[in-house]
């Protein structure tokens, strides 16, 4: 289809300022085409039992965490209270064995060697608890 040419001399030429519908009714009926097999799938709904919400169940009331602390010089202490490696194993081991355990809640100084912390980490595992959390001071503004 030739409506006009770059030629200069030829003079008899002109430029057609139509648009050219056809490539736009050509998409117009692709999305015709595409949305009438997409709707009926999106109003096919699964019909699924959901259970009913009751708010005067007893909510169970968290267990307060488990804090253990290492200083700098590796010394442990279990909620405040200075314990051994040894004693630290053994109480790690109830709270492991307990059906719900607490959360063990782990802070170490700054200045403290990470083997210490490592050592509190493999001894929680060995253990069987899997709830550890850090607990971290935000830097001052």
């Amino acid at each position: 289809m030739a409506f006009g040419g770059f030629d200069q001399q030829t003079g008899g030429g002109h430029t057609v300022a139509e648009i050219n519908m056809i490539p736009l009714i050509d998409v117009m009926l692709v999305l015709l085409v595409i949305f009438m097999i997409t709707a009926p799938m999106m109003t096919h709904a699964v019909k699924i039992d959901l259970p009913k919400a009751n708010s005067q169940a007893q909510q169970p009331t968290p267990s307060e965490p488990v804090n253990l602390s290492i200083d700098a010089d590796g010394q442990l202490f279990w909620n405040r209270e200075a314990v051994s490696r040894e004693q630290l194993q053994q109480k790690l081991a109830l709270l492991g064995s307990e059906p719900d355990p607490a959360e063990l809640h782990i802070r170490a100084d700054r200045d403290a060697a990470y083997h210490f912390v490592a050592e509190a980490l493999a001894d929680a595992a060995s253990a069987g608890v899997s709830r550890i959390g850090f607990v971290s001071e935000p830097e001052p503004m």
